[in-house]
């Protein structure tokens, strides 16, 4: 078994043991390729400057993370276009399916980042270009192999001719128009081989070179090779004709949360809203149910203390089922002398005094957790896109304090995970400041915490969320607070996300976590705020418009007559090409 990743840079040491172990490969399997082109790997992954291209690294890794395949890809997001500069697996892995899952895993990509085409080269098939039998049989079966996505080489064009006379062998340029029903045309064929041979190759290729390579693309639409090997494309996982798909969004539902049912009056965090969610979105088609895995309790005490984990399932299996006990004696919190009784330790766990400990809700919030790192999974795998729909919420759990309906910090333990294969940048989008983000990761810089709420001197949890608070030591400048006003409209609170999703990009994260809360929503029993739909879909647009691999974990909203329509348009526009 393997997965394969993206590999961002070379911050964390999981990535540059696999980008030593992907430049080894790439050494092995290409022996006349620059030094400097595999040598240069990790430099050309922080600064997409250098070669003028950014540079896209994908590893695929088996079950001790060791790399069994690798594939670099240039994107030129300007002429739109990615170039398949290296494609290869490990020695003895060949005929796994590692390429194959590679090249589709690429292919996904273009289609993510709204290239129109996908170009590479391949050594010739034929014995006039190549008279070597042996390498023209294996030239041979890999133009079969991308025959049958419908890639195949552009003829008509010099661009096989040698640069020096002395050269043989000379490359196709390979087209994969990823099974759009669209001609390849002309003007834009020349700008892909000109940022090709004057970027990759500008060492090689003289000015008057590229300039008769180029002109020699005179036939609109440019000609592809009739298929040599198959009629047409065969494989199922060929992307389908027309115009650019919408990837799935991995959609991972808490199963067990029906069990925490509150039935105190004026309880508003209840099983309705899930389906209240799930019902709506199930009709768009643009999501892929994905079930909940089982995860160990080491993410949980990675974020939470261990104390604080134990005493969650302790005080919930103590306690009469059918009977709720709420926090009613906050002690000052000297952790030499903690409350005896359980029961009267909650205070000195939990923030307010409407959070209650039962019976359930140990289970409940450890699904909720499992369900988010599932999600998270499908992130590391290669969604763009997942969303982790869970009961409780968590984004006002600290690393030692429950409150806010929430007991375990999801979209935290997440990023968590997250934060082992690169940088993660959590948004908090819900009415309510996410204290616990901002408690758990204040000093570190590898996660960097932006939330837009109510100001506390108004709004829940009223002793956390102002705008100097900012962070310490490494941390400081990496925890963002944006307190609004009591009233505010879609027009007015777009005006704070766009210099929020600046920052977010600023800081270049691998990935993003959503903590989306719905309750900014019009008529929201906890909020003071009158987004409408289509601000949802509005703040989904902006969001989506990063194209960060982008993991959301639900949160508040409890006007369960819209809460599933405000889902809905956010997820449609934060799926929008």
């Amino acid at each position: 078994m393997f997965r394969i990743r993206r590999i961002h840079d070379a911050a964390l040491d999981a990535n540059r043991s696999a980008i030593a172990e992907a430049q080894a490969m790439l050494r092995e399997h290409f022996p006349a390729a620059r030094p400097e082109d595999v040598d240069e790997l990790p430099e050309r992954l922080e600064n997409p400057f250098r070669q003028r291209f950014v540079t896209l690294l994908y590893v695929a890794e088996g079950g001790r993370g060791r790399v069994q395949g690798v594939a670099v890809v240039l994107h030129d997001p300007v002429v739109r276009f990615c170039y398949l500069d290296y494609l290869a697996s490990a020695k003895g892995r060949a005929g796994r399916g590692i390429g194959g899952a590679l090249y589709e895993r690429v292919r996904d990509e273009v289609f993510a980042h709204h290239a129109r085409g996908l170009f590479f080269e391949c050594l010739p098939d034929g014995p006039a270009d190549c008279p070597d039998p042996h390498l023209r049989k294996q030239n041979a079966a890999r133009l079969k192999f991308y025959e049958r996505y419908g890639a195949r080489p552009i003829v008509g064009t010099e661009f096989e001719a040698p640069v020096a006379p002395e050269n043989r062998c000379q490359p196709h340029l390979v087209y994969d128009g990823l099974g759009r029903d669209e001609p390849l045309r002309r003007d834009f064929a020349r700008k892909v081989v000109r940022a090709v041979l004057e970027r990759k190759y500008g060492y090689l290729c003289p000015p008057e070179y590229v300039e008769r390579v180029v002109k020699s693309f005179r036939d609109d639409p440019v000609r592809l090779r009739e298929f040599r090997y198959a009629k047409q494309p065969q494989l199922p996982g060929a992307l389908p004709a027309g115009p650019a798909r919408r990837a799935p969004i991995a959609f991972v539902v808490t199963d067990r949360h029906e069990i925490h049912h509150v039935r105190e009056r004026g309880y508003v965090e209840s099983p309705v809203r899930i389906k209240a969610i799930q019902s709506e979105l199930q009709s768009t088609g643009l999501f892929e149910t994905v079930a909940p895995r089982d995860f160990p309790d080491k993410h949980i005490t990675a974020v939470h203390g261990r104390e604080y984990f134990d005493y969650i399932r302790r005080a919930c299996a103590g306690v009469p089922e059918g009977k709720s006990v709420y926090p009613y004696v906050f002690p000052i919190r000297n952790a030499a002398r903690p409350p005896r009784d359980l029961s009267i330790r909650a205070g000195y766990y939990c923030i307010d005094t409407f959070t209650p400990l039962n019976q359930s809700v140990m289970t409940a919030a450890r699904r909720a957790v499992d369900c988010a790192l599932t999600a998270a999974e499908r992130i590391v795998d290669g969604h763009r896109l997942a969303y982790a729909l869970v009961r409780p919420p968590g984004h006002h759990a600290e690393s030692k304090a429950f409150g806010g309906f929430c007991y375990f910090n999801n979209a935290a333990i997440a990023a968590q995970h997250l934060a082992r294969f690169g940088k993660v940048a959590i948004l908090d989008v819900d009415y309510h400041h996410g204290n616990g983000q901002q408690e758990i990761f204040y000093e570190r810089n590898d996660v960097l915490t932006v939330s837009i709420h109510g100001d506390p001197a108004f709004a829940y949890p009223y002793f956390t969320g102002f705008a100097d608070e900012r962070g310490s030591g490494a941390g400081e400048g990496f925890n963002v607070n944006i307190p609004l006003p009591e009233k505010q409209n879609g027009e007015q609170y777009r005006k704070a996300l766009a210099p929020a999703l600046r920052l977010v990009t600023d800081f270049r994260p691998a990935f993003l976590v959503v903590a989306l809360g719905l309750d900014p929503a019009k008529g929201d029993p906890t909020g003071t705020w009158s987004l409408a739909a289509k601000d949802f879909e509005a703040n989904g647009r902006m969001i989506g418009g990063m194209k960060l691999p982008t993991l959301v974990v639900q949160e508040g909203g409890y006007r369960t007559r819209t809460l599933g329509v405000n889902a809905r348009h956010f997820f449609q526009g934060l799926a929008q090409p």
